[in-house]
């Protein structure tokens, strides 16, 4: 249940109660006319048609410069509302949450600034230091962290809707985080002495067939998590497929001379980024994820077919790749 605020001049008021009764409102109300001409009206709306309404509403006030939509989250209403089998009952197929609510959920993640590179950098520090120490607890709390994660989904989220902007910034951010946690897990494993006797560390030298399975189902448990509002899923998610344990890997195997065995932690991070954003990407696809106007829906089918065919090259290529490191292992 959310209720949605139109803030609009007082010459959209017929045309909002129009499409409020259209997409069956539980409730809608007038506020005050403002000094400036303008009018506040509230919805309440369950979830099912939540999509549909804004996208309506959007059509409708979207030209007016001072016209604006607030989305405001409703903890509970009283008295409750019957089920009945209505269509406010029924989930649409895009999910419970909707476009610009996912929009701004996930963009966050996507942002560089000093909080991502802070946590990059801590996030880094407990990943080596529980690596060295064969600590799989030290390793978790890490991976929980998971700031690598947030570019990923934000990037497969633009190309779902042909955001050119949020797919360089999604780029550039996670390439950035990337540069930082490399760098500083070289530098680590430069100074420390490794630990080979640590099954953490060399647990992720080695990659099979299975981290492919596994990065995928992840990968669209993510976007699952984030697009029905269960974002206590999206913790499991972190830990299965963290993508900053096999950076530090990579980078002590680095620092410490060992490029075989970081070779191997390598491939297990390109495989992990590669399947988290395919998978995410379909699932996106298959929520009905997709941009309002027919100009975005246009761009978002040209980078549709470029980006799933890139990655599921990508994808084959790392496979037989793990194939090939198999067959050549003593």
């Amino acid at each position: 249940m959310k209720i949605i605020e139109v803030i609009a001049d007082v010459s959209y008021q017929d045309i909002i109660t129009t499409i409020a009764d259209q997409h069956e409102v539980r409730d809608c109300w007038l506020g005050p006319k403002g000094e400036d001409g303008r009018r506040m009206i509230r919805l309440i709306l369950g979830d099912g048609k939540r999509q549909e309404m804004l996208d309506a509403l959007q059509g409708a006030v979207g030209n007016s410069p001072t016209a604006k939509i607030v989305v405001l989250g409703a903890e509970a209403v009283l008295p409750r509302a019957e089920n009945n089998g209505d269509s406010n009952s029924k989930i649409e197929k895009s999910g419970v949450t909707t476009r610009e609510e996912l929009y701004n959920n996930i963009e966050k993640n996507a942002r560089l600034n000093s909080t991502y590179l802070i946590l990059v950098v801590l996030s880094t520090i407990v990943v080596s230091i529980g690596l060295l120490e064969d600590n799989v607890a030290v390793v978790i709390g890490a991976m929980v962290i998971a700031p690598l994660l947030g570019p990923n989904i934000a990037l497969a989220l633009a190309t779902a809707l042909g955001d050119s902007k949020l797919i360089w910034k999604s780029l550039k951010t996670g390439a950035v985080g990337f540069v930082v946690a490399l760098t500083l897990s070289i530098l680590v494993g430069k100074l420390w002495h490794l630990n080979f006797d640590s099954q953490e560390l060399l647990a992720r030298t080695d990659v099979g067939l299975d981290s492919v399975a596994l990065a995928l189902a992840s990968g669209a448990a993510a976007v699952l998590s984030l697009s029905t509002g269960l974002p206590s899923v999206l913790v499991g998610v972190m830990v299965a497929v963290a993508l900053l344990p096999p950076t530090a890997t990579m980078g002590l195997m680095l620092g410490a001379g060992k490029i075989k065995l970081a070779m191997g932690a390598g491939l297990l991070l390109a495989v992990n980024v590669v399947s988290v954003n395919l998978s995410a990407k379909v699932t996106f696809l298959a929520k009905g994820i997709k941009p309002r106007t027919g100009l975005e829906k246009q761009k978002a089918r040209q980078s549709l077919t470029t980006y799933i065919l890139f990655w599921v090259v990508t994808l084959l290529i790392l496979m037989v790749a793990i194939y090939l490191r198999h067959r050549t292992q003593p």
